[in-house]
């Protein structure tokens, strides 16, 4: 049975990490979540749950507005050959999440450390990030250090790359 973010939360306090959570109503998409800025402080996230062609399961977190090329970012994460999105049924079996509140605190569920977590460089530069705790009916907002903290007690060593494009200035 996969954890619910009563169980999240208890895990945290485990580990000394101090989050704070906001309800909201569902969200499923980036578009969505836009709609809780100003209210919620720190960096917004997208997660990419991705297999290769070997079947090795990657998480790759970005801030929201992130560009990444999909037909190379598979030279960047170490995955073998290009990189396809993992169907909801496999991130529902092994990361226990529904698509729509994917997020790194899935580790918690992976207790075989199936998925590779990939933190993009960009995303670590805001000091706060924010995630759905296993849910997409709520936002926990973590600092950068705990979020990695977590990571590591759940047997998750996040791989800390540059995946994200530089955005292109408007000329």
């Amino acid at each position: 049975m996969p954890a619910t973010p009563d169980d999240l939360f208890a895990f945290f306090a485990k580990l000394g990490i101090a989050v704070t959570t906001v309800e909201h109503p569902p969200l499923f998409t980036v578009e969505d979540s836009k709609a809780l800025r100003g209210q919620i402080a720190g960096g917004h996230t997208k997660n990419l749950f991705l297999k290769d062609r070997k079947g090795r399961l990657f998480l790759v977190v970005l801030e929201e507005d992130a560009s990444v090329d999909l037909k190379r970012i598979h030279e960047i994460i170490g995955a073998q050959g290009k990189v396809s999105f993992g169907s909801a049924e496999l991130l529902t079996q092994v990361w226990g999440v529904l698509p729509g509140a994917v997020t790194p605190f899935g580790a918690i569920n992976d207790t075989e450390a199936q998925v590779t977590v990939v933190l993009d460089q960009a995303l670590l530069e805001n000091d706060k990030l924010n995630h759905h705790p296993l849910v997409n009916t709520q936002t926990t907002t973590i600092a950068r250090e705990d979020l990695i903290a977590f990571l590591r007690a759940t047997g998750h060593e996040p791989r800390i790359l540059a995946v994200s494009q530089p955005q292109q200035a408007d000329a």
